[in-house]
């Protein structure tokens, strides 16, 4: 069998700290004949850490609002995995074009068409090898496997794409956005001064990510914010700053004149004495996240099993510089 290239694949980019940018191309780029099956290819941009989903050789979609934001660096288990690929019919005709395309280029290349013909009668599909080339260890596993494996109707090879791996795919194409701290008073604080925090509730929506493996089944993994989930932490020591959190919440609360102060920082000491003078402060949210599948009626991939899972929350923070100064009075005699 011919090299696993044998479906096109498409370079995902992903945005990495400091505005770098990184591509990650194709093994080869395979003749555009190669299979007028495949659908589109599952794609995941992400801010942050060096992270995400390229989709390769693979019929597997993503979509959903969690595709850009801050990744938290997930990694599924097993980046290779079977799927569906192909009917007998459209493996055979693949074949055939492949060793036309290859005899009229001066190739070498000469498939067994009997291996593929004689499938034509019996009920079946070719599964063929995805996997995750966003991660290093992909490529590594799918080379490991037959590119091509015939799979009678109604049974699942060894290696075959379970929901469980589905939802790990969407798991690990999800990111949250990063929080957007606002401050009152938001250039300068003073010392004893109520410092109010809390954060732009406009980036504080659920997001999700749906992987589907068209006609077969799709798992979705939803992130929702925990409605206790904000901590601060003033950056500074305790004998310096009072932390106020008994009302934050999930986004604080925007300050409101004449207002209970249930969120934010008293810093104690001006910053005059620190690094650059301000204080740094850091403001973390939690985000708890699970995950759901939906049977589309393909009975290619059996038994489905479609329970909620569960994974560890994301935390990501978010920071800014306050400056603290004294307020200076005046004795007059």
């Amino acid at each position: 069998m011919p090299p696993l290239t044998t479906r096109p694949t498409i370079a995902v980019t992903s945005l990495l700290a400091g505005g770098m940018l990184a591509v990650l191309t194709p093994l080869a780029t395979p003749p555009a004949s190669a299979d007028p099956g495949a659908g589109p290819h599952g794609q995941a941009f992400q801010h942050g850490r060096k992270a995400g989903v390229k989709l390769t050789n693979s019929k597997i979609t993503l979509s959903g609002s969690g595709l850009r934001g801050k990744s938290d660096g997930y990694k599924m288990p097993n980046p290779c995995w079977y799927e569906p690929s192909m009917s007998a019919q459209e493996a055979r005709d693949l074949k055939v074009r492949e060793k036309k395309e290859s005899v009229e280029t001066g190739g070498d290349y000469r498939p067994d068409l009997g291996e593929f013909s004689s499938k034509l009668d019996e009920k079946g599909s070719w599964w063929g090898v995805g996997y995750n080339a966003g991660d290093p260890k992909g490529e590594a596993c799918a080379s490991g496997r037959d590119p091509l494996v015939w799979v009678p109707e109604g049974d699942t090879p060894a290696g075959g794409i379970t929901f469980e791996q589905l939802a790990q795919l969407a798991r690990a194409a999800l990111t949250v956005p990063q929080p957007t701290i606002k401050l009152s008073p938001d250039a300068k604080s003073y010392v004893n001064l109520e410092t109010w925090v809390w954060l732009d509730q406009a980036n504080q929506a659920p997001r999700s990510v749906t992987a589907t493996l068209p006609g077969v089944m799709s798992a979705t993994v939803t992130a929702t914010p925990d409605k206790n989930g904000m901590t601060i932490k003033p950056g500074t020591s305790p004998d310096r700053a009072d932390v106020i959190t008994t009302g934050c919440g999930q986004t604080g609360h925007p300050y409101v004149k004449g207002g209970d102060f249930t969120c934010g920082v008293r810093y104690k000491r001006a910053s005059i004495d620190q690094p650059r003078k301000v204080y740094t402060l850091t403001v973390t949210t939690t985000w708890n996240v699970v995950g759901n599948g939906q049977n589309l009626g393909g009975g290619a991939v059996d038994p489905f099993i479609y329970a909620p899972l569960n994974y560890a929350p994301v935390q990501v923070n978010a920071q800014r510089d306050v400056p603290v100064g004294e307020v200076q009075s005046v004795v007059q005699k």
